[in-house]
């Protein structure tokens, strides 16, 4: 049964740093799934990832927590209070509760693949040790590559120095300079990765010629203030929030929900210019890789690009498969389609409208292209992307 008088608004505290860009973004996916639904009473403060309890909760007289359950004491302190909670973070803390978080083998796929379609074919992880998630990505990382015959640099540096930038920076710049290049590297966060732009800068390295970098979260704000700006993997907080609260509302009305993982893929990939290069020792496909990239959503195909690199079809497919094991009809639809995720997930167009704005022939063409690639329909795939499929 409920533990709220129908007379009143249910009273949820929400655990959730304001202070970065996807914890804003939870907020606002539980803001969405309010807004859609019966309202509900909100206890927010503000306060930073990690932090400690607050003083408050211990004498709070609530209905429902939705927390980032980053330590052990922020678990025991919402257990304590005896009410449904649902957890949003990827710590590996509070799993006995509902936990929705980001895919993480997803985000490291979504990396690896973009750094592969640059025609890299050495590649780095760089970690921070302090977080579960960023070993998480690192695992996923390095499996993924070794599936496609690649080998990972891996780095996390130690923990004493995770919060000192000075010898953060001594331990970047070892491990850079010895690193084989050109090279890809996928950085846990966007931080991470500002910090290890700040490393190539001081160390002479050239981005990204040299070294590519990818971060994680696409916190614009410090992607943009990199030099040069951060491509990164965006991810779905928005949705992780909607899905959150509406697995709380279901708790909320009585319904039993056992703890396990929710995990929300992500939208994309913001590019910007840390990987702004195509690392690959030939003309034709470097050629082949930037005209399909800035062309692809036009409506091209395989001849388009023959007819812009100069050379015969057999002769690029055999040079695409050496390079990149894949052939120009793969890499044009690859791109669309990473394109049609995008405008599904952050517009209401129409599918037809999708299908124009992303390259493909027709509505029917691109559905058919997403059951075969996707396994689901455009609509299923904006639904559940949107949390209406739960």
């Amino acid at each position: 049964m409920p533990r709220f008088e129908h007379d009143r608004l249910p009273r949820i505290a929400l655990l959730i740093e304001t202070s970065n860009e996807y914890g804003r973004r939870l907020l606002l996916g539980i803001r969405d799934y309010v807004r859609e639904h019966e309202p509900w009473s909100f206890q927010l403060g503000e306060q930073a990832r990690g932090h400690t309890v607050p003083s408050w909760l211990s004498k709070w007289k609530g209905d429902g927590i939705i927390a980032r359950i980053d330590n052990a004491s922020i678990e025991q302190a919402v257990r304590e209070v005896g009410v449904p909670v649902v957890n949003v973070s990827a710590s590996g803390f509070g799993l006995a509760f509902p936990t929705v978080i980001s895919d993480s083998e997803a985000i490291a796929q979504t990396a690896a693949d973009h750094l592969l379609e640059c025609g890299f074919s050495q590649f780095g992880y760089c970690g921070d040790p302090r977080f579960a998630w960023s070993k998480s990505h690192e695992r996923h990382f390095k499996q993924y590559l070794q599936q496609r015959g690649f080998s990972c640099h891996c780095f996390s540096g130690s923990k004493s120095a995770a919060n000192h930038w000075g010898r953060a920076l001594e331990e970047l710049i070892g491990w850079v300079r010895e690193l084989p290049k050109p090279i890809g590297i996928m950085a846990c966060y966007d931080l991470r990765g500002q910090q290890l732009l700040a490393t190539c800068r001081e160390a002479g390295i050239h981005v990204p010629d040299e070294v590519a970098v990818i971060g994680q979260h696409n916190d614009e704000t410090i992607c943009e203030f990199c030099d040069p700006p951060l491509s990164s993997v965006i991810p779905n907080p928005r949705l992780a929030g909607y899905l959150g609260a509406s697995l709380l509302d279901r708790m909320l009305k009585g319904e039993w929900i056992p703890g396990g993982v929710y995990r929300v893929p992500p939208i994309g990939i913001a590019v910007r210019r840390s990987t702004d290069v195509v690392a690959v020792p030939d003309e034709d496909v470097s050629a082949a890789i930037r005209y399909i990239r800035d062309h692809a959503c036009q409506g091209i195909d395989v001849r388009d690009v023959v007819h812009a690199v100069n050379i015969s079809r057999s002769m690029l497919e055999r040079k695409f498969k050496r390079y990149l094991n894949c052939n120009p009809h793969d890499l044009i639809v690859r791109t669309q389609l990473r394109r049609a995720q995008e405008l599904l997930i952050q517009t209401d167009l129409t599918i037809e409208n999708v299908a124009t704005l992303s390259g493909f022939s027709s509505a029917e063409y691109m559905s058919c292209v997403f059951h075969r690639r996707v396994g689901q329909s455009p609509r299923d795939f904006r639904k559940r992307c949107r949390g209406k499929l739960l």
